[in-house]
């Protein structure tokens, strides 16, 4: 499966709410793998990417913080200028909107890597494989999928 599940989940703008997230997921055992936090006025909008998704997402429920569970894409791509740029070509070119997008930084045979939700994630998937494009899935970030 080239797709990952990503949490999603509206914080309060407010101090030492992000460290309280951050501190149940931690002792709840959970290895942020990456994180994207903007702010959008009184709340921010943080999207993780997390080792076991079942269990931070009962941890936010928990915290009283409603957390949704999304498909995204992380795509590996050459660490030099224009490489972003030539595979969102191939994107544009199959009229596939990027939703959102944001890097994640760690070592990945020293390239780096994008995450990103498209409208269509499927065939996103398919025109980026085509194209030579690695993809990285959910094992490549040591990340627990399964439901409960």
């Amino acid at each position: 499966m080239k797709k990952l599940k990503q949490i999603s989940v509206s914080i309060e703008n407010s101090p030492g709410r992000l460290y309280e997230i951050t501190n149940a997921l931690g002792e709840a055992g959970i290895n942020l793998r990456a994180m994207n936090l903007v702010d959008t006025g009184l709340f921010g909008q943080m999207r993780l990417l997390v080792s076991d998704v079942a269990v931070a997402r009962r941890v936010m429920m928990e915290k009283q913080m409603p957390a949704r569970v999304d498909e995204v894409v992380a795509a590996e791509i050459e660490d030099k200028p224009g490489s972003l740029a030539k595979i969102l070509k191939h994107l544009m070119e199959a009229k596939i909107n990027v939703l959102y997008t944001y890097a994640f930084v760690g070592s990945s045979s020293g390239n780096a890597v994008m995450v990103f939700r498209f409208g269509d994630n499927d065939k996103a998937v398919e025109v980026l494989q085509k194209n030579g494009v690695r993809l990285l899935d959910a094992e490549a970030f040591g990340i627990l999928e399964s439901e409960t």
